[in-house]
């Protein structure tokens, strides 16, 4: 296997690649519109075939971007971007769309054929309050010759100066839509792919708001024979685990373990809160899952 390696684009991006191919780009510091809750995100993805396996700002939810950590409710601020859900009046927009805001990287490191990033942020109210602070570290690493593994970890620390519940339009009233974490959007040709799991596999719809340690989305590509899959392997220390999760695959691909699903997580004031996942991206197929998610699970 080949080493990755990484560029940065310093004050925007940082790049890591595979030999010729662009595995991710990073980018730190959005130039996105407020109403999209500017955060940071990771787009291009690609396989180590260099298939593309996300999608950037789609016209149905222009605040999609990639794989991102977005959050809808936290407390009555929206770190997601576009409307909040609000009971009986169905998405109403407001002026509630905060920033996460880079404010310094704590490492940047290519050793020994893997790559880790760390960096510190301010979650920003739309209104100019700080609200989180938040320490992030992203790694990534090959695990075979078809498949490499990102590590996403963070640590959100409330300096808000009163406690924050974290929830999900789920939590406001709405059934069975219980997103919000670390959110990954599909290509357009992934729509009506393959969702899996240890237990089976189906459909969004049968899907979603079911309770498992990882999952998995395989998609076919358009204009190349290629299926690609991306999996998602939610650490058994973290907060309401194993998580319910929020998966679509009939309107597009989107896959997210969901720890405010169901029940907010309420981070009392001062506090801090922790979450760590591992996302497997391999140049397979859904009977490949169960393999890949082992694979992640023990480099985790």
């Amino acid at each position: 296997m080949s080493h990755l390696d990484l560029r940065h684009d310093v004050g925007s991006a940082v790049t890591v690649r595979d030999g010729e191919t662009d595995l991710f780009r990073y980018v730190y510091r959005p130039d996105s519109p407020q109403l999209e809750s500017p955060k940071p995100y990771l787009h291009p993805i690609r396989t180590r075939a260099g298939h593309l396996v996300s999608l950037y700002r789609p016209w149905d939810h222009v605040w999609h971007k990639g794989i991102a950590l977005s959050l809808p409710h936290v407390g009555e601020e929206n770190f997601w971007g576009g409307p909040t859900y609000v009971h009986g009046q169905f998405y109403v927009q407001k002026d509630n769309n905060g920033t996460q805001r880079h404010r310094d990287f704590t490492e940047i490191d290519s050793t020994d054929g893997s790559v880790r990033l760390s960096h510190e942020l301010d979650w920003i109210t739309q209104a100019g309050a700080a609200f989180l602070t938040e320490r992030r570290t992203i790694g990534a690493r090959l695990l075979s010759a078809e498949a490499w593994m990102l590590t996403f970890e963070t640590e959100l620390s409330n300096v808000s100066g009163s406690d924050i519940a974290i929830g999900s339009p789920t939590t406001k009233g709405r059934e069975n839509a219980g997103y919000g974490g670390l959110f990954w959007r599909g290509p357009r040709a992934f729509t009506g792919g393959r969702l899996v799991t240890a237990e089976g596999s189906g459909s969004g719809n049968d899907m979603r708001g079911q309770r498992h340690e990882w999952m998995g989305f395989a998609g076919r590509h358009d204009d190349i024979d290629a299926t690609s899959l991306v999996l998602m392997v939610d650490d058994a220390e973290n907060p309401h685990h194993p998580p319910q999760w929020f998966a679509r695959s009939e309107e597009f691909a989107c896959l997210n373990p969901a720890p405010f699903f169901s029940d907010e997580l309420t981070i009392p004031d001062g506090a801090a809160v922790r979450f760590r996942y591992g996302v497997g991206i391999a140049d397979a197929d859904a009977e490949d899952a169960p393999d890949l998610a082992a694979a992640v699970r023990k480099a985790l």
